[in-house]
């Protein structure tokens, strides 16, 4: 049964979710709620164009990459050997939000409207979201955005300029969460990118055990 929220932040019990995940409806994108949310493993995420208010999911079996896991192929390895790109973190998170949504926005289904534009560069100013960039000379080529909360990298969107653009942005992250001793980055959905990058499925009891600690 989805649960239709109102003004006070709050979220029903995630158990509660439908097969595909979804659990509720309405409510806000406060900081404090997106916040609460993604502390229990919950996210928004709807199509601005067909849906007025804020869908919320979380589902029973979370797609996520280990950071000392993440499979870095002969040909990336490569890549980053050669030095042609450069990398930074929350260098110019406005401009990787925007490519996000503008590499999609005439997609059917499209969800990072401005709303939700509005609600993620509130929780970068308040410290919980985070961008990381690539940059070719002196020009933005791929990066991805997500929320940071303690030890744990909760991804939203990544684009890409060049070939392999935010793979490489992916494994840089990776690499500094595992230096700064993180634990994992929530993929939220599954797709064949991220599979072969070390993606894999853990239940949402483990998941939750490991976002608590």
């Amino acid at each position: 049964m989805i649960v239709r929220l109102d003004d006070k932040i709050w979220f029903p019990d995630p158990s509660l979710a439908e097969d595909d995940g979804c659990l509720a409806v309405g409510g806000d994108l406060s900081v404090d709620r997106l916040l609460l949310a993604y502390q229990h493993g919950i996210f928004p995420w709807y199509s601005f164009r067909d849906q007025e208010e804020p869908v919320w999911f979380c589902p029973r079996q979370r797609f996520v990459i280990f950071p000392n896991e993440i499979h870095i192929s002969h040909s990336m390895r490569t890549l980053f050997r050669k030095e042609r790109y450069d990398f930074s973190i929350n260098a110019a998170f406005d401009d990787v939000i925007r490519n996000c949504s503008q590499l999609r926005i005439d997609e059917d289904g499209a969800w990072l409207g401005e709303d939700m534009i509005n609600a993620y560069t509130e929780l970068y100013r308040q410290g919980f979201a985070a961008s990381v960039e690539v940059w070719e000379g002196r020009q933005l080529v791929g990066g991805l955005y997500g929320v940071n909360i303690g030890h744990c990298f909760f991804g939203e969107s990544m684009f890409s300029l060049v070939p392999s653009g935010s793979k490489l942005a992916l494994i840089y992250l990776a690499r500094k969460l595992s230096q700064l001793g993180g634990t994992l980055i929530d993929c939220q959905f599954e797709t064949a990118h991220l599979k072969s990058m070390g993606g894999r499925y853990i239940s949402y009891e483990e998941y939750m055990k490991i976002i608590s600690s």
